[in-house]
């Protein structure tokens, strides 16, 4: 299996983290997302929207769009799982990763930032905007799990949700966000941060990481 990405992509974190938890290997492929290298025609041939992560699994298929990699790994390699067997609760953890991966993530991400340069922003707006969008987010996201039973967000075990969640507080803190506000989500980020599953996964950690 081949995972396409780079070390600071939130989107391919989640990858890396869902391939860990489920104990499988993939090459890693990096493309320097702030050289372009996104936007070459080789990569454009397997991803036509020029983001990452890609994923090609061990029969060739190509697979984009960072959940629908991780619900199709779980789905193919079910043990351990990252969605609860109850409905309501997995439609909650579904719709927790969703703050993030649909409403969060896309409105900070490298290409979004870029155009508010683009537009005459200064560097210190285009940051704002970055905290905005996750302070936005994260604050759903505590709210969201307010009730729940940890360490993780959906109790014992990591889901979709955890995955979702530790890059995007890596994301927070780079743009910083004080994440003293949300106390749930720091909690849950050190269960993570126990778990060699996510330590690996870390941007820092990865072959390309600068």
């Amino acid at each position: 299996m081949e995972l396409h990405g780079y070390f600071r992509s939130s989107a391919s974190y989640r990858v890396r983290i869902a391939l860990n938890l489920k104990r499988l290997t993939a090459q890693h492929f990096s493309y320097h997302l702030r050289n372009g290298e996104q936007r070459s025609s080789a990569y454009l041939a397997m991803n036509p929207q020029g983001l990452v992560p890609t994923f090609r699994n061990a029969t060739g298929d190509l697979l984009t769009q960072s959940i629908a990699i991780i619900e199709w790994l779980d789905e193919t390699y079910p043990d351990p799982s990252l969605l609860p067997q109850d409905p309501l609760q997995r439609a909650r953890v579904r719709s927790f990763a969703m703050v993030l991966a649909c409403d969060t993530h896309p409105v900070q991400n490298l290409k979004v930032l870029a155009r508010l340069r683009q537009l005459g922003l200064t560097e210190t707006v285009v940051t704002e905007w970055a905290a905005w969008a996750n302070q936005e987010g994260l604050t759903a996201c505590e709210a969201l799990i307010a009730g729940e039973t940890g360490p993780f967000c959906f109790g014992a075990s990591p889901t979709l949700a955890d995955i979702c969640l530790i890059p995007q507080l890596a994301n927070a803190k780079r743009f910083g966000v004080d994440l003293a506000r949300f106390p749930r989500l720091k909690a849950v980020a050190s269960a993570a941060a126990e778990l060699k599953a996510f330590s690996d996964a870390a941007p820092e950690k990865q072959h390309d990481a600068e």
